[in-house]
């Protein structure tokens, strides 16, 4: 293949936006990284999911498989902004596996308190990551990124605060 068709094809994947090119660099980087934390937030939920046991297995079993729905849902939402804003998004587990943040558990067995407590710290520090790229959005003007995240960020709240509530002890 030439060189001139290389540079045409990767034309054609440049969507056109009035944002500018620093902000479709930077919204999709952070969006990328975004749908990386996504994906591996959603498969560490999925493993909890699978593997929980335990007198409360029927009720962790189904949170866990409701989250994973809920952040499952975002992922597509995520890649089809970063194409709107003109960029390219992740293509493989390997571009994954570089910009994530969640860190993987593939420990043998873990209990279900220290799953729920590392799922309800790895949805906090996905808002934290959330609001720091809605502050790039703020920066950059993109009101429709900002939109999305605000109510993603929302979710991300409540399945905190539900993984929270879940693993309180009684009495205090």
């Amino acid at each position: 293949m030439s060189k001139n068709v290389k540079g045409r094809q990767a034309a054609a994947l440049a969507t056109p936006t009035d944002l500018g090119s620093n902000a479709t660099k930077d919204l999709s980087g952070g969006l990328n990284i975004l749908l990386a934390d996504v994906f591996a937030l959603y498969l560490k939920t999925k493993n909890f999911h699978w593997h929980v046991s335990g007198p409360h297995f029927r009720e962790y079993h189904l949170l866990l498989d409701e989250q994973a729905t809920e952040i499952l849902a975002m992922s597509d939402p995520i890649a089809e902004r970063v194409r709107k804003l003109g960029g390219t998004t992740i293509r493989s587990v390997g571009q994954v596996k570089k910009q994530q943040r969640v860190l993987d558990n593939d420990a043998e067995y873990v209990t279900p308190e220290d799953m729920l407590a590392e799922l309800r710290d790895d949805n906090k520090q996905l808002t934290a990551n959330m609001r720091t790229l809605h502050e790039l959005c703020d920066e950059h003007n993109d009101v429709a990124t900002a939109s999305l995240l605000e109510n993603w960020i929302d979710q991300s709240e409540q399945r905190t605060w539900f993984l929270f509530e879940t693993c309180r002890r009684s009495g205090g």
